[in-house]
């Protein structure tokens, strides 16, 4: 039988550190390249394990196109899609029966979210933030700070120009 406290010791078996948020539900934290850290919750109900992580705010602009992206690479995901919240915020979400969670299965399913997450994360920022990533680069640059964590938007600030 599938309780918290197997999940637990699973996520110490395959050294993923957690915090228990309530009587169902663990967090656990991934360290990423492009998005940081990426919080999960895994939450324990009466026939499936829920996995919930949060991705991205709302987008500040371009919601279809961020949408459309976000529908078109969920044809290829294992045990995980993007889904929005009641404000539009991005989260991968998931459900496992209990009588498939494994060792082997929940660090299956993790390494998915974080590499989901991770490597959506600059094309959502793209699509979604590009006007916010421009000011953020002017101002940054008017100011004499460093833009070493932007340099992959780069691109964004000189769009290519159309062929004369």
């Amino acid at each position: 039988m599938t309780t918290v406290a197997s999940i637990e010791q699973i996520l110490d078996g395959i050294g993923v550190p957690w915090e228990r948020a309530n009587a169902t539900t663990v967090v656990v934290t991934l360290p990423g390249e492009r998005k940081l850290r990426t919080t999960c919750s895994l939450t324990l109900g009466t026939s499936a394990l829920t996995v919930n992580a949060f991705v991205s705010r709302r987008p500040d602009e371009n919601h279809a196109e961020v949408y459309r992206w976000l529908l078109e690479q969920n044809r290829r995901l294992y045990a995980l899609a993007f889904s929005l919240d009641h404000l539009g915020d991005i989260y991968l979400t998931g459900r496992v029966a209990l009588t498939a969670v494994s060792p082997e299965e929940l660090d299956r399913i993790l390494g998915c979210v974080l590499e989901y997450s991770d490597a959506s994360f600059n094309t959502i920022l793209e699509l979604g933030f590009s006007s916010a990533i421009r000011r953020e680069w002017e101002w940054r640059t008017e100011k004499g700070l460093p833009v070493d964590n932007l340099s992959a938007f780069a691109h964004l600030l000189h769009p290519l120009e159309p062929d004369a």
